[in-house]
């Protein structure tokens, strides 16, 4: 099975060299990398070309951001199963392997995601991406010791964005006028959207327990004081925190049937307080952001 990997960067740290390495060491190893480099540093590139001279190295433009980025990749990729990656990932020797009998249960199997692990190997970072009463994005595990609770292979909503392995074919039904991965996301949300979008057109997501991935949640956008702590909110830039409001309530205006929304309206009214009255009280500066990025007054990713 032909495999293209396509991995964003924005050169934090060394997570894309950790990344790269562990791609090296893949037992089912790929047939092409392609990394888009966001990060707009003049001598990654060439750093890069030296350490693997195998790798795909193009330019993303200096206003995308990874949903943007995700889809220059994947246009340019050649494979017929494409595994989207956060540089902030390392995968172990039997991801790949693993993960590709997901795609094996049925011949309209989408996408496919594996157990991820934060980088201590004991914590779950994600098992599962999930839709909430609430609409919301849901990650089955999240934060929780792994004592092999989730170790069933088995049907989910959707993958998590972090190592993400797509059937290309399903890329290209769910493909609309804002891209594989809807332009207007930047980040945040963008796997919840194709998720749902996939689910709508029959093409259902299954859960590899065997394809191990680590993870250093919010390496490439948190401080350092925020790497793998819960609640997000908290660790984010205002304008980040606009798009995490934005882009669910986006998602659920793309997705949601009539009846579905009035089945869920209640929950979604709950925590719609919930989370505005957070931001009030903590970072009302989001709230004159939102409705200025809302009246296409402040349209910068």
């Amino acid at each position: 099975m032909m495999v293209s990997v396509v991995i964003v960067t924005i050169g934090a740290k060394d997570y894309l060299k950790s990344c790269l390495d562990s791609l090296k060491r893949q037992t089912h190893p790929p047939f092409e990398i392609i990394v888009i480099d966001n990060s707009l540093k003049s001598g990654l590139a060439q750093d890069l070309n030296k350490l693997y001279p195998a790798v795909k190295i193009y330019p993303g433009s200096g206003d995308s951001f990874y949903a943007q980025a995700l889809n220059k990749g994947i246009n340019l990729a050649g494979g017929k199963f494409i595994l989207c990656l956060n540089d902030d990932v390392v995968l172990d020797k039997d991801f790949i392997q693993q993960a590709l009998k997901g795609f094996l249960v049925e011949n309209n199997v989408g996408s496919v995601g594996g157990k991820i692990l934060r980088s201590d190997g004991k914590t779950l970072d994600s098992t599962g991406l999930f839709l909430t009463p609430w609409r919301a994005a849901k990650e089955r595990g999240y934060g929780r010791p792994d004592s092999g609770q989730f170790e069933k292979a088995g049907f989910i909503f959707g993958v998590n964005g972090a190592a993400a392995f797509y059937r290309k074919q399903m890329l290209e039904d769910v493909k609309d006028i804002n891209g594989y991965f809807d332009l207007r996301f930047g980040m945040f949300y963008e796997d919840l959207d194709i998720s749902w979008r996939a689910k709508r057109r029959g093409w259902p997501a299954y859960y590899i327990p065997t394809a191990l991935a680590y993870h250093v949640r919010g390496g490439s956008f948190r401080p350092d004081s925020g790497i793998g702590k819960a609640v997000a909110r908290r660790y984010l830039n205002d304008r980040l925190h606009c798009d995490l409001i934005k882009n669910r309530y986006l998602t659920i205006s793309k997705n949601e049937t009539f009846w579905g929304f009035l089945l869920h309206l209640v929950p979604v009214l709950i925590y719609d307080l919930c989370a505005w009255s957070y931001i009030l009280i903590f970072c009302p500066r989001v709230i004159k952001l939102f409705f200025r990025r809302s009246r296409g007054l402040d349209n910068k990713p």
